[in-house]
């Protein structure tokens, strides 16, 4: 399945639920947010539905996202019920990771590869702040039992955030010195109500680089990863610089985004939606309106124009 640009659309993140256990600063406005109904977000039924016609027309990977993915019921047999169709390569999931040790075991039996978990600072009273109270034993305890059951490479998400762990750079990059973990950090951005914060906040990659001169460069087989890699000299792990503001990555965008209420998004910053569940409730040909749709999929973001989309985070998907 190809967009107009020649683009191979192989990649599908589906979001389970617009709600979430932390309310990190930048993904949940400060005045918090209205919660959907039960019926307005797809019920698993529905998401097996539109995932199984995605496969049909060339997905091969699929990440669970959220809100927080693990506070879905079902999940698990959701899971399990995709891995098991014809033409799925990658199963993997985008997790805060405070559930994770509870749920370790049902998750691998069910087929899942790999988990993505978001950490932003190793600091306990500055995980606490940043997220509004969340414990960060609860993650560290999470990726532990990750790494014990082969859920690798464990990927660490970090955001980074000027003033806030830009100190912690260092820490963050050791962790793969002994471990199969990529610790990737990525550029903080401008999105719904938090765009402000993100302006306010933001400092690029290059900080990276600048804090580890010692990294070595490293060729990337899959030339449609947002990320650039690096490693330490003998370290297991390595290093992913993800760059939307400093240095977009449109070019080779293999992806496209189920939201939890059934709107296909293209971009992630862009505000345009499809929408499947009422078009899938209509009985209309879905396959074909995927199809046409993916002909329209934006050749890239502008962000460096300060267009910025309304929906925050939560609501689109991780």
């Amino acid at each position: 399945m190809k967009d107009s640009f020649d683009r191979e659309i192989n990649y599908l993140r589906v979001s389970l639920t617009d709600r979430c256990n932390l309310r990190c600063k930048y993904c949940m406005p400060e005045k918090g947010i209205d919660k959907l109904k039960h019926d307005d977000i797809l019920s698993l039924e529905e998401i097996y539905e539109l995932i199984e016609i995605f496969v049909q027309l060339g997905i091969t990977k699929i990440r669970f996202t959220g809100g927080e993915p693990l506070i879905r019921h079902g999940v698990i047999d959701l899971i399990e019920r995709v891995s098991k169709l014809n033409g799925i390569r990658e199963l993997t999931m985008t997790t805060n990771g405070t559930l994770i040790k509870d749920n370790i075991a049902g998750l691998k039996n069910a087929g899942l590869n790999r988990l993505n978990i978001s950490l932003d600072t190793l600091d306990e009273k500055k995980y606490k702040s940043i997220t509004g109270g969340g414990n960060i034993f609860s993650v560290l305890e999470g990726i532990e039992e990750a790494q014990k059951m082969r859920l690798t490479p464990i990927k660490i998400n970090t955001v980074l955030i000027g003033g806030f762990n830009d100190d912690e750079i260092e820490d963050f990059i050791n962790l793969t010195i002994d471990n199969d973990i990529e610790a990737r950090f990525i550029e903080l951005m401008p999105i719904g109500e938090a765009a402000d914060f993100a302006k306010d906040n933001f400092i690029s990659n290059n900080e990276v680089l600048k804090s580890a001169k010692e990294l070595i460069a490293l060729e990337c087989e899959d030339k449609s990863s947002p990320a650039v890699y690096y490693k330490l000299p003998n370290a297991i792990g390595k290093i992913g610089l993800i760059s939307p503001i400093s240095c977009k990555f449109c070019k080779n965008c293999n992806r496209v985004r189920l939201t939890s209420t059934g709107k296909l998004k293209l971009c992630l910053h862009s505000d345009r939606e499809i929408d499947l569940r009422s078009a899938l409730a209509e009985g209309k040909d879905v396959k074909k309106i995927i199809m046409e749709s993916i002909l329209i999929k934006e050749e890239e973001h502008h962000l460096e124009y300060e267009k910025y989309i309304y929906k925050n985070m939560n609501q689109i998907g991780g």
